[in-house]
């Protein structure tokens, strides 16, 4: 009579004893988060700008040469309910796949199907979302964990594997089919992270056995994975616009609203003064045109020389700003003409430009969905 097979978890701690890979991942996720939330990201809910800002993955500048994105995004989460349901899922498939493949190659695992369901997601997301979460790599694990439960079904007690394998099954098709459902999940990523896994997992192929051969399955599934990423990269569609041109128009735009409120201030302040002072329009003309005038010649010069495609989200404002300062320019200089020739008619239709309200469109801030993941 042969003896039952050993509990696996047993079997893999006498193999690994320890899984601190899985800990030191789950507490750089846990302080990443906590560190943000000194930056300006919300403990349920964290705004676009403060994901861009600390790497998420965003077509538009991920295609813009920073592509370090696809590996920052990973420690990235949206609120505490995003972390707290990713970092429970990898605390849970984490350590036994670290433990069956060994510390080296599940990091390996880890950090490639993070890599994979990232590229999908930029291709199936665009320029349209910024991406972040560390449950494209998470799938990955479980991609692994019913690799290697498969292989060692045969060593495993029946109800342990069905439990532990099924389990890994329910858990990745009930979440991808709710991302079907649900708005604001990237199952790009997820489908993306569990092929990825998957193909990992048997290239990485650790059977419980030394002895065991794993045949020619390896080469084939490092070959496929090799291949995979490959195609991806390969068909990442162009971004509609440059990131860094969009983010220099941002600066530019900011930097122009806060000198508008300045210049028209000194414009009020001077005409104010000439009311009271009953200063000679000569001298009035000479503050306009070196105060006023000159300030807003540069400022459309400036914004001028930016060059956004249609399709950034600055451009409606950019264009705005332009018309605007265009003509609080124009204004203050036929101001500053009708002054010098005393035309009162030319004065008053000066004034009456310059009074028309800026019409500066809203700043966005990206323009796109956030997609947790």
């Amino acid at each position: 009579m042969s003896l039952p097979p050993q509990p696996l978890i047993d079997q893999l701690q006498d193999r690994v004893p320890r899984a601190p890979l899985t800990l030191w991942l789950i507490a750089a996720n846990v302080g990443v988060f906590v560190v943000m939330l000194g930056f300006g990201a919300g403990l349920w809910h964290s705004n676009n700008n403060v994901q861009l800002a600390w790497g998420a993955n965003f077509g538009p500048a991920t295609k813009d040469g920073e592509w370090w994105r696809l590996g920052s995004a990973l420690f990235l989460h949206f609120g505490l309910f995003h972390l707290a349901m990713n970092m429970l899922s990898l605390w849970d498939g984490g350590r036994l796949v670290e433990r069956m493949y060994g510390p080296g190659r599940f990091i390996l695992i880890y950090f490639c199907s993070g890599l994979v369901g990232n590229l999908l997601s930029l291709i199936a997301q665009g320029d349209r979302a910024v991406s972040g979460g560390a449950s494209g790599a998470i799938f990955g694990v479980y991609g692994a964990l019913m690799v290697f439960l498969w292989r060692e079904r045969s060593r495993l007690n029946v109800s342990e594997f069905k439990w532990l394998f099924w389990g890994a099954v329910g858990f990745s098709i009930v979440t991808i089919v709710l991302g079907l459902q649900i708005t604001g999940i990237d199952n790009a990523a997820h489908i993306g992270g569990l092929i990825g896994g998957i193909l990992a997992g048997m290239a990485l192929a650790r059977p419980l056995d030394p002895a065991r051969r794993v045949g020619r399955l390896r080469w084939f599934a490092a070959g496929a994975l090799v291949t995979g990423l490959a195609v991806l990269i390969g068909n990442i569609p162009a971004a509609q616009y440059r990131w860094s041109e969009e983010v220099q128009a941002r600066g530019e735009i900011s930097e122009f609203i806060g000198e508008d409120a300045r210049i028209s201030a000194r414009w009020n302040a001077i005409l104010s003064h000439a009311r009271k002072q009953q200063a000679s329009f000569d001298e009035l003309a000479g503050r306009i045109e070196s105060e006023v005038s000159s300030p807003y010649a540069q400022s459309f010069e400036q914004l001028s020389k930016l060059h956004l495609d249609a399709a950034a989200p600055s451009a409606a404002a950019l264009q705005s700003l332009r018309d605007y300062a265009e003509i609080r320019r124009d204004a203050s200089r036929a101001l500053v003409e009708g002054l010098r020739t005393k035309d009162m008619q030319q004065i008053r239709q000066a004034l009456e430009m310059a009074a028309k309200p800026p019409r500066q469109g809203s700043q966005q801030t990206t323009g796109h969905d956030k997609t947790g993941k």
